[in-house]
């Protein structure tokens, strides 16, 4: 299956690079359909005779135009992580086009010409992008760019190789004679799209690997960007709703005759879990909400609390498990270790608060429906809007547009349908916006796991026995259902089960717990964003009880891994880790390999006499392979890393009687532009594959924090988000 060989392709830290056979081995799993989309066969050559000899279009991802125009299909959503940017850049450099010069649109929904080749549908999302894209992306603009020579050597009557493009144009070395790409897509689009073609080398690359200005940075600023939630259709109401607030509760009552009263309130709309109120603007959608008198029935959920999740999940830690890992004999080495640390980790229930609120918009008629939106899975929302009305696909379709930010959230489809079952009932477009406090208290949420970890040590300090068992919820078991083999998917225990070091006789387990109906979802990175956290965090804690410094220790486990020995090294230099700080400040280090990617961190933080935590400065060394656009890479760090900080410091969904206690950002509290650090950011300079950059500084930043914390106070925090009580002085 797909899923396994990528979760062989994560776990392996020599993992083979994503050559073109590597990626026709692993698209096979999914079935030939997909290497001929994504590939160049009969799919693209049906592009090309479509066209009428007027465009080139030899596979899925490029178009050429008479005037020369080159436009990129991407694959993969802009949610500002640079995909816009990136993904022209592999075109261009191999069809030897100038980057600003090339236009790009938002691929359709179809999972034949445009899956993800490492996940097998149409997805943006694990850090994937590039890693998915790198080769084949560069192959459509090669295949296109030897179509054109060919056509323009055929006119000279030279050979081919005595040809080269640059810049839009094909040109004879010999005699300097040259031709626009748009004089030859006529000719080029009748020949046979070849089969294969030679990439260029590194040493040749003028793109890749330099900075480029984002080429939708001016719509943006303008202000001419649009985004799903910018979306204006004549007739168009708006809607906003009131869902039950207990998962899995139900509508009971209703009086709606005050909201009928308000002034632009057009129709009230009841299903089974929700209500509502379709007007003419926002405003008059929020004030007819705000009349509604609804009694809910909060089902069997109505008293339901963390604490409760929190002692099932004890329990359920302590019971049967699924071996994802074993090697050599922990209980022998255990037993014999001269001396064992335990300990239990807790990571809290987390909402993704995207910038842009969910919203979507959506036309249903008689025999069609038409949707527009923002969703890093359109395939996916193409089909649930198809399920929900019972129309056949072909009668669906689904604009996609920029998303305000994505995080994992809008993986889910979960909006989509809400929004077709409401507009299914108005006569017209309706586009539905959920209110932020909707969004918090009835999003799909990173999930809760509870982790117990014990090691024993040799004499000279170094593990000789290392056990991690994760309890808590398996998003791929629902999301991807052949992923969750023999108990386990690879996801739920990415960063745990292959950890960086040499640990010893290793036993990694897995026991699947679901908490009662809430709904668990991807969050920039879910495995990592909490095993790693628990697993650096315990090696601080080994280091401690070895008395040995703590990058000194992890350099001494990572003898086998030069990667991860080179980011730790590299990060602890520039950090200046041995230099001394004043009291009440501390620093702690992470070291991670996940999405890809080697990646360390050095946090710097204050601890207050209150207890509140100032991260004052981070440092993070990375190897990500190839770089394509250095620029993108370092910005992904930055939010990555701010994000994290959030996270760690204040992150937690929690909930009382059935109910979401948070609400907006007064109680799920984001940081804040005067408390951002100084963040450096190094990159290794990398041959290897291309590895992932949208989710690594997230999962590496809490536990350089909370190991900080521990160098600052003495105290360790097994728990997040940090207890500024714990840390305050008495």
């Amino acid at each position: 299956m797909i899923i396994d060989r990528l979760a062989d392709f994560l776990h392996d830290n020599d993992a083979a690079p994503l050559t073109r056979r590597n990626f026709l081995n692993v698209s096979l799993g999914v079935g030939g359909s997909l290497v001929v989309g994504i590939g160049l066969g009969a799919a693209a050559s049906d592009a090309s005779a479509d066209s009428a000899g007027t465009v080139l279009a030899p596979n899925a991802f490029v178009r050429i135009d008479g005037t020369g125009q080159v436009t990129v299909i991407t694959p993969y959503v802009e949610m500002g992580q640079g995909t816009y940017t990136s993904i022209p850049m592999l075109v261009a450099e191999e069809l030897e086009v100038d980057l600003p010069t090339v236009r790009y649109e938002h691929a359709p929904p179809s999972d034949k010409l445009y899956a993800n080749p490492i996940f097998g549908m149409q997805m943006t999302g694990g850090s994937t992008s590039i890693r998915g894209t790198y080769e084949p992306l560069r192959r459509a603009g090669a295949t296109a760019r030897v179509m054109l020579v060919q056509v323009a050597a055929q006119r000279w009557a030279v050979q081919p190789s005595e040809c080269h493009a640059a810049h839009g144009e094909v040109l004879h070395t010999a005699s300097g004679r040259r031709l626009k790409y748009g004089a030859l897509v006529a000719d080029a689009a009748k020949l046979p799209v070849p089969e294969k073609v030679e990439l260029k080398a590194a040493s040749q690359f003028k793109l890749i690997g330099t900075p480029a200005k984002r080429l939708d940075t001016h719509l943006k600023v303008n202000g001419s960007a649009v985004y799903g939630i910018d979306v204006k259709l004549p007739g168009m109401k708006v809607a906003t709703l009131a869902q039950s607030p207990v998962f899995g509760g139900k509508l009971h009552s209703l009086d709606d005759s005050k909201a009928k009263a308000v002034r632009g309130v057009r129709q009230i709309v009841r299903l089974d879990d929700c209500v509502a109120v379709v007007a003419d603007h926002m405003g008059a959608a929020k004030k007819g909400l705000a009349a509604l008198v609804i009694e809910w029935d909060d089902g069997p959920n109505g008293r339901l609390t963390t604490a409760d999740i929190v002692q099932s999940m004890e329990r359920a830690s302590q019971g049967p498990a699924a071996t994802v890992r074993k090697e050599g004999d922990y209980a022998v080495a255990m037993a014999g270790a001269a001396r064992k640390i335990e300990a239990v980790y807790q990571v809290p229930f987390l909402a993704h608060t995207t910038m842009e609120p969910m919203n979507c918009t959506v036309h249903v008629r008689a025999d069609s429906c038409e949707v527009w939106t923002g969703t890093q899975v359109l395939s996916r929302a193409h089909a649930v809007a198809a399920k929900v009305t019972g129309l056949p696909p072909e009668k669906v379709v689904v604009h996609n547009h920029l998303l305000g930010g994505g995080f994992g959230r809008r993986l889910e489809v979960d909006g989509v349908a809400r929004a077709v079952q409401i507009a299914k009932q108005v006569g017209g477009p309706v586009k539905v916006v959920w209110s932020r406090e909707e969004d918090i208290q009835h999003d799909m949420y990173r999930p809760y796991f509870y982790d117990r970890l014990s090691a024993g040590l040799g004499p000279d300090g170094k593990p000789v026995a290392w056990s991690h068992r994760i309890t808590g919820s398996s998003i791929l078991k629902r999301f991807a259902p052949p992923a969750y083999v023999n108990g386990w998917d690879f996801e739920t225990v990415d960063g745990a089960a292959k950890p960086p070091y040499g640990l010893g006789n290793v036993l990694v387990e897995y026991v699947n717990h679901e908490p009662p109906q809430i709904p668990t979802a991807f969050w920039r990175g879910v495995g990592p964003t909490h095993n790693v956290f628990v697993v650096e965090s315990f090696i601080d804690e080994l280091a401690a009880a070895a008395r040995q410094d703590p990058v000194a220790y992890r350099l001494s486990l990572l003898g086998a891994n030069p990667r991860a020995k080179a980011v730790l090294e590299l990060a602890a230099e520039t950090a200046g880790w041995s230099r001394p700080l004043p009291k009440g400040q501390g620093r702690g280090v992470s070291v991670q390999f996940a999405f890809g990617t080697f990646m360390a961190q050095v946090a710097e933080v204050e601890v207050q006499p209150s207890g509140e935590v100032r991260v004052r400065r981070v440092v993070c060394a990375l190897d990500c392979g190839v770089v394509v656009n250095p620029d993108t890479v370092k910005a992904q760090v930055l939010s990555a890393t701010l994000f994290g900080i959030t996270a760690a410091l204040w992150g937690e969904i929690t909930f009382k009687n059935g109910r979401v206690e948070q609400s907006n950002f007064h109680d799920y509290r984001p940081l804040r532009m005067n408390e951002v650090p100084e963040i450096q950011v190094h990159i290794i300079p990398s041959t290897a594959a291309p590895g992932g950059m949208g989710e690594p500084g997230t999962s590496a930043l809490a536990p350089a924090v909370t190991n900080a914390i521990f160098a600052a106070t003495g105290k360790r925090l097994r728990k997040l988000p940090v207890d500024t009580g714990t840390l305050k002085q008495a």
